[in-house]
């Protein structure tokens, strides 16, 4: 027994060691900053350009809690706690169809990419539910989850993510309506995902435990690569860049960071970091993030109201513009249209807005 304690000691020592090793390499490799290497190649990001208002959607009665865009870059799909999925014509800002939900606390929406014919959602009751938006009677109800439900998104039309409160994310087969795998290495509740734009078999989850992990779909028993270590609040939201090698994340603590898979590591951080006490004392914790289709700015919505658009080429921590007081409230999400031309945020004073 004393032999058999002796070698586990030994393999936490040499674990250790390692460790230690992999941060001294990474450390060896930041000759410079993102700011530094672009300042003598790229032009400087222009002035506070005229973003404003360009359209707002009434309808809601209650808090907004998620919003997602369709793949037509025309559509979206909101929901709120008043009850109701709300699918809005971004442009003439109808409304195309309302859903009424079985649980008013609904905290998650997402639509299928391809075709937009699918929506899904989530909240208190645990449940993912899919609603299919040419026959929203007949809705399919998925329980696996052992709590709340924080992030839903579509593969395809016959698969779909969702991460939990549990610390889980699930891929369900929506047509047998049963999961498929489970994801299982987070240590506390699973607030975001992302899937990789250039290869849709992998995806970022990030969670109040304060790391970001990716997955590989078809290999599930372990996440390929853990990044902890940097944020000191739960991390609310993640968004991938186009390219499919670099994510953001926004958190509690009032930081957007940036993170490149082949570098391991972070490559900026932005904003004011704000103790993890003061977060309600304070404001300015963020709530969600989204990269602008270039990749060249990441927005992040504040439960403060504002709405802020870092340069991701720059060292200064202060936002390139920020938009004050976008919303009479808690901003609560927010999103970039694919084709890159809108950005939608979500509220709790039930509004979402659209800036050009």
């Amino acid at each position: 027994m004393t032999d058999l304690n002796s070698r586990i000691e030994a393999a936490r020592a040499e674990v250790a060691s390692l460790k230690e090793q992999i941060d001294q390499a990474r450390n060896g490799k930041k000759n410079g900053t993102m700011g530094s290497a672009s300042q003598s190649t790229l032009p400087q990001i222009r002035g506070s350009p005229a973003v404003k208002t360009r359209r707002t959607l009434r309808g809601h009665f209650g808090k907004i809690t998620s919003m997602h865009w369709a793949g037509d870059s025309q559509s979206l799909i909101s929901a709120s706690q008043d009850g109701k999925l709300l699918l809005w014509n971004a442009i003439s800002t109808n409304k195309l169809k309302a859903i009424s939900l079985k649980s008013n606390y609904v905290m998650a929406v997402g639509m299928e990419q391809s075709k937009g014919n699918l929506v899904a959602c989530g909240g208190l009751d645990n449940l993912c539910t899919v609603y299919n938006l040419n026959d929203p009677d007949n809705a399919i109800e998925m329980a696996s989850h052992d709590g709340i439900l924080n992030s839903c998104r579509f593969l395809d039309e016959n698969q779909i993510l969702t991460g939990s409160g549990d610390g889980t994310i699930i891929l369900w087969d929506i047509s047998k309506h049963q999961p498929l795998q489970t994801f299982a290495e987070h240590a506390q509740d699973v607030m975001s995902l992302s899937i990789n734009p250039t290869n849709p078999s992998t995806f970022v989850s990030v969670s109040v435990d304060k790391s970001s992990k990716i997955w590989d779909i078809r290999a599930p028993d372990a996440s390929v690569l853990t990044i902890s270590g940097f944020h000191q609040g739960d991390i609310n939201s993640v968004d991938y860049m186009q390219s499919g090698l670099t994510f953001g994340t926004g958190s509690a603590d009032g930081t957007a960071r940036i993170f490149d898979i082949r570098a391991c590591s972070e490559l900026c951080c932005f904003g004011k970091l704000i103790e993890e006490c003061k977060v309600m004392e304070e404001g300015g914790g963020l709530t969600s993030v989204s990269f602008s289709r270039s990749g060249r700015l990441i927005f992040g919505g504040q439960t403060d109201s504002n709405v802020l658009a870092w340069d991701v080429l720059s060292d200064k921590a202060h936002p390139a513009y920020t938009l004050n007081q976008a919303h009479d409230q808690h901003v609560s999400c927010l999103g970039v249209n694919p084709n890159g031309d809108a950005l939608c945020t979500g509220s709790w004073d039930t509004m979402l807005k659209l800036w050009a």
